[in-house]
């Protein structure tokens, strides 16, 4: 069945049609988290997550949108027992060589985040990274993640409160025009809390993560310099009022 507000044919949505392409799976992780700012996002995104579901040994995680399996795999290192998910086999692939040359047990499913082949609360936690921002419809993928989750969900998203804004807009008019790109979108932190709450799961924790653009950060190159400069906006609040991409950790009420 075709999820609510998602177009009538998805499967032509560039979230799924970019991420099918061989060599963007292969070429994913060198253009995401390649050079020291692509390290440095790596780092301080498995700190958050390590961090948010500790103690990780023995629970049972499902990562939705794993793409490589960046996350499933630091997961399972670390000793939890995971489930990774994508839409697409090629990033699929990527994923198995992975956890086979890290040496470590996760096993990866073919499935959509609209609709995720697993019962009711089937997982003790559920993290689902850089999925949103694409997905056609991200509240049915929030139901779907809540659904499988018997405590935990952790979801990042790029705020509509940071200078994701102007790239977010970039974006979209670079591919009105008929050019290759992603256009995402850009979130409020009510609009996912609200999305949660309506699925029984209250926020308990956040990390914004750069007040600067990734990509500005990128284009200086220097680690030195983007850990000293968002140390400085932090020192003076810039970082907790706009900071961006924002982790969010959110537990399900004892209610429901």
């Amino acid at each position: 069945m075709k999820p609510r507000g998602a177009p009538s044919s998805p499967e032509r949505h560039y979230s799924y049609t970019v991420y099918a392409d061989p060599a963007v799976a292969n070429t994913f992780d060198d253009r995401r988290f390649g050079g020291p700012i692509g390290e440095l996002v790596a780092s301080s995104q498995a700190r958050v997550i390590t961090g948010f579901l500790t103690p990780v040994r023995e629970r049972t995680v499902l990562d939705v949108g794993t793409g490589t399996g960046r996350a499933a795999v630091l997961l399972a290192r670390a000793g939890a027992r995971v489930t990774g998910i994508d839409a697409s086999e090629e990033m699929l692939a990527v994923a198995r060589r992975r956890a086979a040359a890290d040496g470590v047990d996760a096993r990866f499913e073919t499935g959509d985040a609209h609709a995720l082949p697993f019962p009711d609360r089937s997982f003790e936690d559920v993290v689902c990274l850089r999925v949103l921002m694409h997905t056609p419809a991200w509240r049915e993928c929030v139901a779907e993640l809540c659904r499988v989750a018997d405590r935990f969900v952790v979801v990042d998203y790029p705020s509509a409160r940071s200078m994701a804004v102007v790239e977010s807009l970039g974006r979209r008019i670079v591919h009105a025009a008929g050019l290759r790109t992603e256009p995402y979108r850009v979130f409020t932190h009510r609009a996912i809390a609200e999305a949660l709450g309506g699925c029984g799961f209250r926020v308990r924790a956040s990390h914004r993560q750069f007040v600067l653009p990734i990509s500005f950060h990128k284009a200086i190159g220097s680690r030195g310099f983007t850990e000293s400069s968002e140390r400085l906006l932090d020192g003076i609040g810039l970082l907790r009022w706009f900071g961006s991409p924002v982790t969010l950790l959110a537990e399900r009420c004892a209610s429901s």
